[in-house]
């Protein structure tokens, strides 16, 4: 049977292309045979429920343990009742236990107890009369929340002790976040803050991203299904581009053997992924969307715009640090830094959406009439834009501390749409955004500075970073911008200029200073 790359909910071994879940989680085998309860948090599409539904299957095909994945997402809408939390649950509870189990280890009991203790019951009594100790996965934990969610948690501690012959051997609880972020309010605004209601976890751990060589097998099992090659150096550079984020991992390989190159005859290069990767950006399928949700989110602005910046992080608390890694956003491997080059792109993009949208039409006066790219009439537009609308665009943008830098990225983005590229780079504490646009044969360099107040002018150290990037891009020009965020400042109409200055290794470089 033919198989796909998988990018829209759990995969299926006949189907698509797949890792063995055992090699993914190597150390649940050991905590549930030690009878630990335990938390396996992760972001949306890195493979969580898929690599659940493999491993209960494996651990009951091994004959030593009954286990099995059960969702309790049905039981979300019921927030404020959990009687009929508990019902809807224990009905999808039954329903996959019929599916993934055989009869002779299904439960023979269905609605048990009182309500308030319903799905404890039903697990003391299924644990009581199984064969096998089980292991159960519960997946969608943080779909609950409020009076629903506390329930939940306390009837699985409650039973905790009775364990094995009275409760499950081992619980673990599956989801997006770990148990202290876990949603109690009205609405879900405010957080748990606390394990205390599970407290009897023995470990959190988040479920890792594909290493290299995951990669390597994943895309030779396409290779050896229909003799379609990936170059080695296509490889390498689809895991840089997603760090092995898998959702990216299947994407980036998805677009080109069914879109791109669907002919097995043609070999997968460099060039086919760099054309899938800006697909995927431009595109923002619902994965990339999710990320979009989380950066209005305060906590998550607080880590993500002083990065954008190149700003040192404030004094944030640690849990909004811990939160922006456990969503995927963020790794903090090599210092803290956003999660992957795609979502180095894709987030700049989807904070400059609004105001990408509320530009009006700008003539673009940057392209000959062959369609050949002009550096200076670029120019030319962007200062006639940014004295006309740069100030009034502030207000549009979700990150005021970089509102210049998204305005700025926004009409950048409407002289890409036409056929160009644009590639970003930014770290924390580096001072800085360094920008490449791509258009045809042009390739233009910048690098945008803040001055703000009580600091210096950032004009010397903008020239010596900016030789730094140039000499990376082999260019010999380029754009300095410094955007005056100094208070007590001209409107921005009346103080933008610019002027050419010779760097300290001679390139010719145009100061934008607004």
């Amino acid at each position: 049977m033919q198989k796909w790359f998988n990018t829209a909910g759990p995969c299926q071994a006949d189907i698509h292309y797949m890792l063995p879940a055992t090699e993914r989680l190597p150390e649940i085998k050991k905590l549930i045979d030690q009878r630990n309860y335990f938390v396996i948090h992760a972001p949306r599409q890195v493979g969580k429920t898929t690599a659940m539904i493999s491993l209960a299957k494996e651990l009951t095909a091994s004959g030593q343990y009954t286990s099995v994945m059960l969702s309790l997402e049905v039981g979300a809408v019921f927030s404020h009742d959990p009687e009929l939390a508990e019902r809807a649950i224990l009905d999808e509870w039954q329903d996959a236990i019929r599916f993934y189990l055989p009869p002779e280890l299904q439960p023979s009991h269905g609605i048990l107890g009182e309500s308030g203790r319903q799905i404890g019951a039903f697990l003391a009594a299924w644990s009581q009369e199984s064969p096998r100790p089980l292991a159960v996965f519960l997946d969608e934990i943080d779909a609950l929340s409020d009076e629903t969610l506390v329930s939940v948690l306390r009837q699985i501690r409650s039973g905790f002790p009775r364990r094995p012959q009275g409760f499950p051997q081992s619980v673990a609880l599956v989801g997006m976040r770990d148990v202290r972020d876990y949603k109690y309010a009205s609405g879900g605004s405010d957080r748990l803050n606390t394990s205390s209601p599970f407290n009897i976890k023995v470990r959190s751990f988040t479920l890792s991203n594909f290493t290299l060589e995951d990669v390597k097998n994943l895309y030779q099992q396409h290779t050896e299904a229909t003799g379609q090659v990936f170059t080695p150096e296509a490889v390498d550079l689809a895991f840089h581009l997603t760090q092995g984020q898998p959702w990216l991992v299947n994407a980036i390989a998805k677009e080109i053997v069914e879109y791109i190159a669907k002919d097995p005859s043609i070999p997968i290069t460099v060039e086919l992924v760099n054309q899938a990767k800006e697909i995927l950006i431009k595109r923002q399928d619902t994965h990339l969307d999710s990320l979009a949700e989380r950066l209005r989110e305060d906590r998550v602005r607080a880590v993500i715009q002083p990065i954008l910046a190149g700003q040192e992080l404030p004094d944030v608390p640690q849990d909004d640090i811990r939160y922006v890694l456990d969503l995927g956003l963020c790794t903090n491997q090599d210092g803290l830094t956003i999660a992957n080059p795609i979502y180095q792109e894709v987030i700049p993009r989807v904070l400059a959406y609004v105001t990408t949208a509320s530009i009006g039409y700008v003539q673009p006066i940057w392209l000959s009439e062959q369609g050949e790219f002009l550096p200076n009439r670029l120019l030319e537009a962007f200062l006639l834009f940014w004295r006309q609308h740069g100030e009034p665009l502030f207000g549009s943008t979700p990150y005021p501390e970089i509102a210049p830098h998204i305005v700025l990225m926004a009409f950048l983005h409407r002289v890409v749409n036409g056929g160009g590229t644009l590639e970003r780079e930014y770290s924390i504490g580096s001072g800085r955004m360094d920008i490449c646009l791509r258009y045809g044969k042009v390739t233009l360099g910048m690098e945008l500075k803040v001055w703000r107040d009580r600091r210096s002018n950032p004009l010397k150290e903008g020239l010596s970073q900016l030789d730094k990037y140039l000499s990376g891009l082999s260019l010999d020009t380029g754009w300095l911008v410094i955007f005056d965020r100094r208070s007590g400042l001209p409107p921005l109409s009346d103080r933008t200029t610019t002027e050419n200055v010779i760097s300290p290794a001679g390139r010719e470089i145009i100061v934008i200073r607004g």
